[in-house]
């Protein structure tokens, strides 16, 4: 049986929580134990010539350098610490885990003192920064604090970053806007076809979502689609077509390098900007399952514009379709898009963000 020495790299309230789980080899006999327990003290730390009882014991260890030098050590272990979020492959348990010790260690337990560590061990980018001031403002209690930060963690997660990948459900009719690249419009524009596919997403429906930066906010982000399966198109309008069926704007897909190189770049858009759908002034970051309004610039009248969706369907060959357009009259239901995040992508550790 290998009972635990103390040698000074242990908190000394833990280490004796430990031996005393040997209590029972001696029984009654107090004495035995504990001059047991000096003898499994390090001769190198020095102890009073008497001690009557363990709580004397734990005392002695506690007045000793060796408890100082071990406390700042965890200090400086806690100064140096580094969450990193799981989408980068950190795990959230374990951080945690080892924040507790490292603050047990160095018997840090004000909360103010705690947020601030934890605080710093978040990564550089608004986000964090600004929820957790939010969030644990007025925590009073570690488990509150670890709580927000879990819940912080949790939502983190599901944030749209720039070149993630993302689809977008009609909410009115369940399905997926979509594109493939054997298909183009018969009328209008002759560019790739846009339309709501399935009820599931697949390969057609992935859109690669573009910013500039990690977070995309609303009422100051303009984003841009990306079909994946396409590589090089992206989900926009071009003044003056109508769509096939209702006469709308026609939404299609295209390569902004084939369009900045022709007559048509002075009149495609491929810029899109977001809004919640049900609050008109909405604040925060845009992430998964978030309902939103996608609005695009018409060039030549200047005027905004926004994706629908609707039970209007066409024909190309002998496929049906459902029509996808952008339009400038009342919002309503079938103008609503749930983003949802397919895969996040992994933005470098040291990326600073405005």
């Amino acid at each position: 049986m290998d009972i635990p020495k103390y040698n000074g790299n242990i908190h000394p309230d833990e280490w004796i929580h430990d031996i005393q789980k040997y209590n029972y080899m001696w029984g009654k006999n107090y004495g035995g134990f504990l001059n047991t327990a000096i003898s499994l003290v390090d001769p190198t730390i020095k102890l009073p010539d008497e001690i009557r009882d363990i709580e004397e014991l734990r005392n002695a260890l506690k007045e000793n350098i060796t408890f100082t030098i071990f406390k700042n050590t965890n200090k400086k272990k806690l100064q140096s610490l580094k969450y990193i979020p799981e989408s980068r492959g950190g795990d959230t348990s374990k951080f945690i885990s080892n924040f507790l010790k490292l603050c047990y260690n160095a018997e840090i337990n004000d909360i103010e003192e705690q947020k601030n560590y934890l605080y710093k061990s978040l990564p550089m980018n608004n986000y964090f920064s600004s929820e957790f001031y939010i969030k644990t403002k007025n925590v009073n209690s570690v488990n509150e604090l670890i709580k927000e930060f879990e819940e912080i963690t949790v939502a983190e997660s599901n944030l749209i970053k720039d070149e993630s990948i993302v689809a977008l459900k009609h909410i009115a009719t369940g399905k997926y806007l979509s594109s493939t690249e054997i298909l183009h419009y018969t009328t209008g524009s002759n560019f790739q076809l846009i339309f709501a596919g399935n009820p599931v997403p697949d390969s057609n429906s992935l859109w690669k979502i573009k910013f500039g930066k990690e977070l995309a906010t609303y009422a100051s982000t303009s984003i841009k689609l990306q079909h994946v399966k396409s590589k090089n198109k992206f989900l926009g309008t071009y003044s003056g077509y109508k769509s096939p069926s209702s006469n709308h704007t026609e939404v299609s897909c295209n390569s902004t390098s084939h369009i900045s190189n022709s007559f048509y770049h002075e009149y495609w858009n491929e810029n899109w900007k977001f809004n919640d759908s049900k609050l008109e002034n909405h604040q925060g970051y845009l992430k998964s399952n978030d309902i939103i309004n996608l609005g695009i610039k018409s060039y030549g009248n200047n005027k905004v514009e926004f994706l629908r969706s609707h039970d209007i369907q066409f024909t190309i060959g002998n496929d049906t379709f459902q029509e996808v357009v952008c339009h400038n009259v009342r919002l309503g239901g079938n103008d609503e898009w749930c983003i949802e995040l397919i895969k996040q992508y992994v933005w470098t550790i040291d990326v600073l963000t405005d």
